[in-house]
């Protein structure tokens, strides 16, 4: 009896030693738990992995079991685990790529329904786990508990421990403890996943940002405080460490935009809507940089929009692009301009020109011109043609003008008698739309078109002296304003100009500035006139007579001495270009292949006369000989000024200054 009851607080004290016991391993292993989940949680991502291996070496250590694995699912199939950590204490090593559905499809799709497996000896395996008992078998375990991890409800792995010695019953306590365990790898596991995604999920955003040329960026409403993208504050000029606000912003945005783009972001919190716009930054260096901005409101629960988030993108080489473009596009209408007033001046230039396509002469004195035409033409000095009309001062000019370094670019020219007093300084110089009535568009003048190249300025005794200083300052130093401007247009233009008057006489009759005829004479050039060279005749006619036969398709094979003679004779006051028009109109009559030539009379029906005569008296008996055989018809087909080769406006001008006037009875 006494042995009894002694024997029974013994037996207590020992029960209650093993709970003290149970108690201290339990609250050590718990210990261990509160401190790696601390760890755990604070753990950057990276570590988490080797944490974990960590763990389940500790609790396998602390509850005295063989083998723990750790299964993973894939992201993309969550249906199948992949081995992602593998801790035994007998060193068994494993191949690195094991897959739980092949080895335990039966513990796998148990774990997919949430299911803690203990299987404390496989015998108590179903049927239909049979391949799960082969493999459990071939690698040694007697007893196996596999615990689903799972975040929010979704499986996304499992953790198993394991005896290999001897096979054991999953006491409860035991599983509650392994549990917990299984918990903090669950959460840990998400957050790394979590965090994963999160950094894939930004390294894509920044890439296709990049790819866009383009700044990520998020405003607060509340705080004014702005997220960005590290480009944006690379191009606002704001440090990662430094915080970005509205107002820090806008200090970088140009002052001629700021008012504009933060009342547009303000209307778009307000109104819950969309906005776009461009604008401009200034960066650090001071360079400016154009962007174009689209944000949307982002609105909290109840609604009201609490932060703005938008994408600016750098348009700077667009910006520069439009603007060369714009740029382009001027120059290519200025241009457009140019050919068109050029090609108006060519087909003038042509028409004049084709009619004779070189200076024709053998005679020292045309050969004296030539020289001369030649030594001048490779430099830009200004040359002054002397001589009386007809004798081609506008052929020699176009002559020297193909012999310069200008002759890619077309001559233009400039009859200054042919142009009303009215018009001359707008054709010259060009004019603003607007200068006067009737300027409705802007037009380039005839210095603006010869940029680069040749002006002839034909008959220029005739320009008038309120013009002729403007003239003067061109010549001089390249510089003249359109009619109606002010801005002052800068050419380089070689001027060749020509006269049938003495201006030195004129200047001397204070009707010509003396500085504007000593700035054009500084290479005088006389060309004889036909009477001057009456050896050169002969070959002028068969000149004009192969021109003619092309046009006309007639042929002249012969030309009687007797009309050569009187044509060598007569004294041509329009020199070559009366002599073209009469071979065009023997040209016309001749009825075979022998020139017939019919000579003009003088105006009492004698033939002119030498001497006795000046050049202005042999010009106005010739104009009125022709002009009574058109009965005094001046322009038009077959008028007078056709006959001598003349436009309408310069034999007016001719018939006024000598004097000719059409006889009343007529």
């Amino acid at each position: 009896m006494l042995t009894e009851i002694r024997q029974k607080p013994r037996k207590k004290r020992r029960q209650l030693g093993a709970e003290c016991g149970e108690l201290e391993d339990q609250l050590k292993f718990e210990t261990v738990l509160a401190e790696t989940s601390t760890r755990l949680i604070n753990l950057p991502v990276e570590r988490v992995d080797d944490e974990i291996r960590a763990i389940l070496h500790l609790v396998c250590e602390c509850l005295d079991l063989d083998r723990s694995t750790l299964w993973l699912s894939s992201e993309r199939d969550t249906g199948t685990m992949q081995l992602a950590y593998f801790f035994d204490r007998g060193g068994l090593s494993v191949p690195k790529r094991l897959d739980a559905g092949q080895l335990f499809p039966w513990a796998l799709s148990n774990l997919l329904a949430r299911k803690v497996l203990a299987i404390s000896k496989l015998s108590d395996l179903p049927p239909e786990a049979a391949r799960d008992k082969q493999s459990f078998s071939s690698y040694g375990t007697k007893s196996t508990l596999v615990i689903p991890l799972s975040i929010d409800g979704s499986v996304f792995g499992a953790v198993s421990f394991a005896y290999l010695e001897q096979e054991r019953k999953w006491q409860e306590s035991i599983v509650n403890r392994l549990r917990l365990v299984a918990q903090i790898f669950s959460n840990a596991l998400a957050r790394k996943r979590s965090e994963q995604l999160l950094k894939e999920s930004w390294e894509r955003m920044n890439l296709a940002a990049d790819s866009a040329n383009a700044a990520m960026w998020t405003l607060d409403v509340n705080s004014n405080h702005i997220w960005t993208t590290e480009k944006a504050r690379k191009l606002l000029g704001v440090s990662l460490q430094n915080e970005l606000t509205l107002e820090r912003f806008l200090s970088v945005v140009h002052h001629e935009d700021r008012e504009g783009i933060h009342v547009k972001m303000k209307q778009a919190v307000s109104a819950g809507e969309d906005f776009s716009a461009e604008y401009r930054i200034i960066q650090p260096n001071g360079s400016v940089r154009w962007m174009v901005v689209r944000g949307h409101p982002h609105s909290s629960g109840s609604g009201e929009p609490n932060s703005l988030m938008g994408a600016s993108v750098d348009i700077t080489e667009y910006k520069n692009m439009e603007d060369q473009l714009r740029e382009r596009l001027q120059e290519i209408e200025e241009l457009k301009k140019r050919l068109e007033n050029e090609n108006i001046i060519l087909q003038e230039e042509v028409k004049q020109l084709s009619e004779q396509k070189e200076i024709v002469g053998q005679s020292a004195a045309i050969k004296g011109v030539l020289l001369q035409a030649a030594q001048v033409a490779q430099t830009d000095t200004s040359v002054l043609i002397l001589g009386e009309t007809g004798t081609g001062k506008a052929l020699l000019a176009q002559s020297i003008h193909n012999m310069s370094a200008r002759k890619n670019h077309p001559m233009v020219s400039v009859n200054c008698a042919a142009l009303p007093p009215t018009l001359i300084e707008s054709e010259l110089f060009g004019r603003e739309k607007g200068a006067f009535t009737g300027a409705l568009t802007r037009m380039a003048g005839r210095f603006e078109i010869a940029d680069g190249s040749t002006i002839f300025l034909d008959e220029i005794g005739e320009l008038p002296p309120e013009l002729q200083a403007k003239m003067l300052r061109v010549i001089e130093e390249g510089k003249f304003e359109r009619l109606g401007s002010t801005k002052s247009l800068h050419v380089d233009v070689r001027v060749i100009a020509a006269t049938n008057r003495d201006l030195a006489g004129e200047v001397e009759r204070g009707r010509f500035r003396n500085d504007l005829f000593y700035r054009l004479n500084v290479f005088p050039i006389v060309i004889p006139s036909l009477r001057e060279r009456r050896e050169d005749i002969p070959l002028l006619v068969w000149a004009f007579i192969t021109e003619f036969q092309k046009k006309m398709g007639k042929r002249i094979d012969n030309i009687p001495k007797k009309t050569m003679d009187a044509l060598q004779s007569y004294e041509w006051p329009g020199n070559g270009r009366e002599l073209r028009n009469i071979i065009e109109r023997a040209m016309i009559v001749s009825s075979g292949r022998t020139l017939e030539v019919s000579l003009p009379e003088t105006g009492d029906g004698a033939p002119f006369e030498e001497g006795g005569l000046n050049l202005e008296d042999v010009e106005r008996r010739h104009i009125i000989s022709v002009l009574k055989r058109t009965s005094w018809q001046v322009t038009g087909k077959g008028g007078a000024a056709e006959i001598l080769g003349l436009k309408g406006t310069t034999l007016q001008s001719k018939m006024k200054k000598l004097g000719i006037k059409r006889p009343a009875f007529l």
